[in-house]
Formats: C-alpha cells, structure tokens, sequence
C-alpha cells in the first residue's frame, strides 16, 4: 500500500477547544507560529501547525530533557530536520522553558527563546533565525535548513551515544543511555543525503533512533505526486528499519502507542510514518499555499476563530499552557539529570580513569601528552605521499586520544585513514574507532557532523575531488564551528592515470571559499605533523587536510626553516631578505619551488620561498607578521599550485603571475603531466625571471 493519499481539510467544527492543557498547548504552538510568520511577512506556518500534536506529544510526554540544563550530555536529542518548520522549535523551546548557555557554556538566566524573541522571528540579531541555528539558539541541536542534512547529522548523533555508551557504561553505570528523534518530510525522503544516512542506520541497527516523518504530500510547486510517488515506509523496511504508521497527526494516543513501541525496540531504528494536514485548520490547509508563505490576515483570523481562540489575540499563551508544558517536561526530565549527576559522581570515584578522560571530552579538551608520539620526519629527497604520512600522525594521536574516531567513504586502503590495530564500529561492536561509510559521501559528512555535535572528535575522509558530493556538510560544520575532520587525499593531477575526472583543479579553491573552514595544504612530512597539531587544536573550527597520492620530497629543516611555520597558515621557508621574486606554493608545489629557488640563487638572484599551506590561518595574522613574508614592495610573485588560480591574486597582486591550472587535467604518468601542464623547474624559473624583468622594468 502506498504512502500517498489524499487529505482533504476538515470543517472548522472539528477544530473547536476542548479546553485541556493539552489541547491548549497544542493550539498555542499552532497560533504562535502562525503569528509570527504573519509578523515577520515571511516563514512557513503550514508544518508547525500541522505537527504541533507531534512536537507537544513527543516532548512533554517522552523527552528526556533538562530545561533548566540544555547541555546535559545524557539528555535525548530533538533534530528538526525541516528546518523552515523553525517556529515549530522556537514555540516548543519557548513553552519548555529552556534556559539559555552562552558561548562559554555558562548560564545567562536569560530564556532561551522568550516570547518577545519570537515576535523577533526571523528579524536580525534575533534568537529565532529563519532556519534554526546551532549555538545561536539554545535548544537547537543542529543548525538545519537543507533538507536531509538533519536526517544524516541524528545517525550520527545515534552512532555517538553507542560508541559513547560502549567506551564509558559499565555495571550499574549506564552514563550513556539517550534517545535521538529527528523529525523530517517529504522533501527530506527525496534527498539523496537522507537515503544514504538511513542505509547506514539500519546497517547499523542503531535501536537509539527515531525519524517521525511527516507524510503532508504537499511540496512547493504542489502536490508531492508532481514527482514522488514511492511508498516510502516500504523503503524503510528494506533499510531494515521497524516502520509504524500513524494515520492522523492530530491523535495523541496513536503517537505515544508509536513512540512507545520505539522505547521497546532494540534491535532496529524506527520510522514513524505520520500523516497530517499542512496548515491544520486554516482555509488554506492542505494546499502548498500553507507552506512556505504567510497565511494573511484573514486567514490567521479565521483559523484562530476554528480552534475557538481568540480572533484579536497575537502572540498569546493562555494562562497555564507553559506551567503545564514546563512542569511535564521539566519534572520529569529534571529528576532524570539529577540522578544522573549522582550517579557520575560515584562513577568518578569507581572509575577515576575513565571519568577524568570524559571530563576532558565533554570539554573539547585533549589530554596531557595528546602529542607525544608524533613522528619527526628525516630529510628524504625521495619522501613520501602525505597520505601516508597524514596516516602514521593520525594513528600516533588516536593511541592518546581515544575519541578521535572516524573513517571513510570506502577508501581508506588509499585515504590511510584506518586506524591500526582498531575495531571497526559495527551493530556487532558499537566499541570500534574505524568507520566504515560506505560509498556514500554526503551522508558521510552529515553522519560525522552529528558525532561532531557529541564531542567526539570525529573525521570523515575521501577523495578531493569527491568533496563536491558532500559540500553541504562541509560548508554546515563551517558555519556551526564544529571541530570536525575532512581528510581529502589525491589532491591534485599528481593522481596521474586515473585522468581528468579523478584530478581536482577547482575543489582547494572551493573549499577556501568556506568562511570559517581551515583548509590546510602540507608540504611534506613535517607539515603534515603540524597540520595535524593545528587540526586538533581547531576545537571550534573544521579542518580540510589536503593531502597528495604522489610522494613529496622531506625536506631538511636543518637547512629550511621549522615547519611549525604552518601554524601561522604560512612561513618564510628559505631565501633572502630583501628578495627580487617571492615564489609562493602550497602542498607538492613547495618542493618544486625549493627546486627553483636553488638554481634562481645559484645563478646570482635574490629568491625567496614561501610555503602557504592555509590562507586561513594567514589571514588570522596581523598585517605586521603578513607583510614581513610577503613584502609590499617586492612585485614579483609567483603563485605555483596544481590546481586553479581563483584567490591567488590576493596574494600575488596586479604585477605577479601563478602557474596553476587552467584546464582540467588527463590521463597520464605524473612527469608527463608536469611537463604538460608546465609544473616543472625550467617552467617556473623562466616565469620567475620574467616577473623580475617586469618588475625592474617598471621601475625604469
């Protein structure tokens, strides 16, 4: 039986107030939604008041929260994967009465999202953003508007509790035991990032998960049969997930049955299929038009006069809806976190080792010596692949930092991104550090966000040119400062034979366009250490490390400078004071300039090397530190990257040059590409020359 049906709207009668707290509740979400977007002129009022008997049944009958402390590590996670629902979030954070954190982690004795904040609704500077935002608004586990990422971020969050829980429970322990609901629609069913996180959940068998789907059959352009038809609870089984179905959004009963039935399950995520009306009540229910435009004020009167509230009230919450809301939410949960604050206590005091070790996790802390083991690389002129060497300092830090966990998308035998020694993390093994993906990049990046969001310092990793299947998730972990991982290895046409669609040129410019994401390109060996010192260090901050199939020359810092220099994004790594050309380079190019600066300086020029391995971090820089590696008044600049010239011109300015690529690559031997693509000795010493004879011209 298929999932699509047809809903008409039902008559005003239906909607009349029955007058109990839970009815009241219920039409209050409704009401402030709806007044809010009217409010705002913009917003979708159509979702938040169809499930708001959802989001009021889920919260003040099941989850386990502590209003008065958001940032309880055992609290059950709410995802509202459809984020333009936000003012179904903001009502519900409002009526629980969650307190606000900051930054810090401290308290305000703020609310977390109060009434007036919501009148505020998506207006600048206010808590109640169009989409909700994580650490912006306390209460919002995840920052969510792109369909299906919110889906894949809850699989992770699952899959954080079970490594959780298998690391730290023990008899008469269970430090980790909570619950991640996500709610989703029918535009999250159609996104591919959904389909793949999924896949990986029933794999998984992870019990700890629940996904409510609202099943409204309304879309944008109209009815979702324009094109999904699927019967998507059928799907779901073939995921091997437990399927219920609730036929009417409104019935409160059918919903706990649907939850309860999911508290029991154990050996499977469930998908509650829950059938509702898109603008409950309003003359415009059941249609796209109570989607994502504001009702009008006719309209808003006349729902309110179906519900039997009252037509000339806005943002109004009947005396006792939020004591009712809070006391059932709070009271239940409260007890809970105290209990279990008792029960960690005790746990420190039996287990000492494993509860400091939480304490620093909990804290995106590392512990003493996290860095002790990581290999000082010789001089080699043969060198080696910086995925080999990005693997040999990743399993160096992971002996001694137990929660840097991760893997990849089939392909860590190439990414070198397995850790040694290491189980897998299986439904089997819920204890394993190394994570397998499958192919499935995007709901890759999604699933290691949601672990990012419990702590665990999580990687996911693939090739770079595969970055444009997930940059959804990279560009969101951006813009959530989370501490995540994107290891990208085959970073250039260095892979060589496997041509023009394995070779990324544009990709380490995409990625540097990402505010707030360090993209780091090592050099060699010893800038791959402190790539991933500075990587670890990125507690609020994600980190692409880009790194070569090829092997890069170690070269010998008795000779050039410290590579602690990468910590300042980039370092003068050899040459003169006051030079007549700066040869800039990143990554495998920075041996290639060293190789050119040798014969520039053999031949009596004053050359200078400037390994930049992330602009990221340059630009965090005064302009005093700046200026001293790149002097103003030297004009001769030569940018030299396998990949394209976007963004060097910050850098080498109107009257320098790059050799990068304008094309996209082929299929060949490295050194036929070199020579093809003009990334060789002769090459870049003849554009340098060029560039000083420029120069001196200019000043004649």
């Amino acid at each position: 039986m298929s999932d699509t049906k047809t809903v008409a709207a039902p008559a005003d009668a239906s909607f009349r107030e029955d007058g109990s707290p839970e009815r009241l509740a219920i039409d209050t979400i409704r009401t402030l939604s709806m007044d809010a977007v009217q409010k705002a002129n913009s917003g979708h009022p159509g979702t938040p008041m169809a499930l708001a008997p959802v989001g009021y049944a889920l919260w003040a009958k099941y989850l386990r929260y502590d209003p008065r402390h958001a940032d309880w590590p055992n609290r059950d996670r709410f995802v509202l994967s459809v984020g333009h629902a936000s003012m179904l979030l903001y009502s519900l954070i409002h009526l629980a009465g969650i307190e606000e954190i900051d930054a810090d982690g401290n308290k305000t004795g703020q609310e977390a999202v109060s009434l007036a904040d919501i009148e505020q609704f998506r207006q600048l500077s206010s808590k109640t953003p169009g989409h909700p935002e994580y650490r912006h608004t306390t209460g919002v586990e995840t920052t969510t508007g792109p369909l299906g990422q919110g889906c894949g971020n809850s699989v992770g969050m699952a899959i954080a509790e079970r490594w959780l829980a298998a690391r730290y429970n023990k008899p008469g322990f269970p430090v980790f035991d909570h619950d991640v609901y996500a709610l989703c629609g029918d535009g999250d069913m159609m996104e591919g990032v959904a389909a793949e996180a999924a896949s990986l959940a029933g794999h998984l068998k992870l019990s700890n998960l629940c996904w409510i789907y609202d099943s409204n059959h309304i879309s944008i352009e109209g009815g979702t049969d324009l094109a999904f038809d699927e019967d998507v609870g059928l799907r779901f089984k073939a995921y091997g997930w437990n399927v219920i179905h609730v036929d009417d959004a409104n019935d409160i009963a059918a919903l706990s049955a649907a939850f309860d039935t999911f508290r029991k399950t154990d050996d499977k995520p469930t998908f509650i299929v829950v059938h509702s009306v898109i603008g409950w009540g309003s003359p415009r229910a059941g249609t796209e038009k109570a989607h994502g435009e504001p009702l009008g004020e006719d309209n808003v009167r006349a729902t309110k006069r179906a519900y039997g509230w009252p037509e000339d009230k806005s943002f109004y919450v009947p005396e006792g809806v939020a004591e009712h809301f809070r006391e059932s939410i709070g009271g239940r949960g409260g007890k809970l976190r105290d209990e279990w604050v008792a029960m960690t206590d005790r746990y420190r005091q039996e287990h000492p080792e494993l509860g400091a070790e939480l304490d620093l996790m909990l804290k995106d802390a590392l512990p003493e010596g996290w860095d002790a083991d990581i290999p000082v690389f010789e001089a080699d002129a043969k060198g080696v692949a910086s995925r080999d060497s990005g693997g040999k300092v990743l399993n160096a830090i992971a002996k001694r930092v137990p929660w840097l966990i991760g893997g990849s998308a089939d392909l860590a035998p190439s990414t070198k991104t397995d850790i040694k020694g290491a189980a897998s993390f299986e439904a089997s093994n819920y204890g394993g550090q190394n994570f397998h993906f499958g192919v499935r990049e995007h709901g890759m990046g999604a699933v290691v966000n949601g672990m990012a969001l419990s702590h665990l310092k999580s990687y996911g990793s693939t090739f770079l040119v595969f970055t444009d299947y997930m940059r959804p998730s990279v560009r969101l972990s951006a813009i959530m400062e989370l501490g995540d991982v994107w290891v990208y290895t085959h970073d250039s046409i260095g892979v060589g034979e496997d041509g023009p669609t394995h070779q990324p040129i544009e990709q380490v410019a995409s990625l540097r366009a990402i505010p707030g994401l360090d993209t780091i390109r090592p050099g060699d060996a010893n800038e791959v250490a402190w790539a991933w010192r500075a990587t670890m260090a990125n507690s609020g901050t994600p980190t692409a490390l880009i790194l070569s199939r090829q092997p890069l020359p170690t070269l010998d810092r008795t000779t050039y400078a410290s590579a602690e220099g990468l910590m300042k994004g980039a370092y003068v790594l050899a040459g003169d004071d006051t030079p007549e050309v700066i040869l800039i380079a990143t990554g495998s190019e920075v041996s290639l300039a060293v190789q050119a600066y040798e014969r520039l300086t053999a031949d009596g020029v004053k050359a200078r090397v400037v390994s930049m391995p992330s602009w990221y971090r340059f630009e965090l820089q005064d302009q005093a530190y700046r200026d001293s590696v790149l002097p103003p008044a030297v004009k001769a600049r030569l940018a030299i990257e396998m990949a394209g010239s976007m963004g060097w011109d910050r850098y080498v300015g109107s009257h320098g040059d790059t050799v990068t690529m304008k094309t996209f690559g082929a299929s060949a031997p490295i050194a036929k590409l070199q020579d093809k693509f003009g990334f060789t000795v002769d090459h870049v010493v003849e554009q340098a020359r060029r560039l000083i004879d420029a120069a001196f011209t200019d000043k004649e």
